[in-house]
């Protein structure tokens, strides 16, 4: 369960406390849950997200082994970032040259291929009603989609690939063109279901931020 933001202290504690997670984080043999709780801190506190950027340009800038474990879960973790939130103007103009940077002195290296997928990810993030999920912060370690399975009416369940950014309209329109329901005049909609209700999704919730409720 994610603490209450009145569970945290003030901004400049929770900044230190962050700044030591992400020094544990880089000998973390299992870093996704450390993953998160940044996030999540990140998600209750917003003036902190920019803090958190800086941290991470500073700890991938000139690493003791580029390329190496602790340097990569950084790197994770800024991808998990790169889909979750946008930096203030500034920072964000900071990160993308750290980027190119990056791209340019390591190419073709694992660092170079992180730094590519945020600076794609940061041109589609709008920001998240919930932090990633587990399975979604796993799958960004490795640049990858999640797999989302709808329960059609009347057809059997679908797979559909998704990112971070994947809306409910667009994962409604793709099983409506697989479904040979392209001509319908009828509406469609995904809807969520739990043991205590059912209800629509809106078309420009993201799936997943839907999928983490779930978890």
């Amino acid at each position: 369960t994610a603490p209450s933001p009145c569970c945290y202290t003030t901004l400049r504690d929770e900044a230190v406390k962050l700044f030591n997670s992400l020094q544990q984080l880089e000998s973390e043999w299992d870093p996704v849950p450390l993953m998160q709780g940044v996030l999540q801190t990140c998600l209750d506190l917003p003036p902190l997200v920019d803090e958190i950027y800086c941290q991470l340009v500073k700890q991938t800038t000139e690493p003791p082994a580029p390329g190496g474990q602790g340097d990569l879960h950084y790197w994770q973790l800024l991808t998990c970032m790169s889909c979750t939130f946008l930096p203030s103007p500034p920072v964000l103009r900071f990160l993308r040259f750290h980027l190119d940077r990056t791209e340019k002195r390591f190419p073709a290296s694992e660092m170079a291929k992180y730094a590519c997928f945020i600076r794609e990810a940061l041109e589609k993030t709008k920001g998240r009603e919930c932090v990633p999920s587990l399975e979604e912060i796993l799958v960004l370690m490795q640049r990858q989609e999640m797999i989302c399975t709808v329960h059609c009416p009347g057809a059997p369940a679908c797979n559909v690939a998704i990112s971070s950014h994947t809306t409910a309209q667009e994962v409604a329109q793709e099983l409506v063109s697989r479904l040979g329901l392209s001509q319908s005049p009828n509406l469609f909609a995904l809807y969520e279901q739990s043991r205590r209700r059912e209800q629509p999704v809106g078309s420009a919730t993201l799936l997943a931020d839907v999928l983490t409720r779930f978890e």
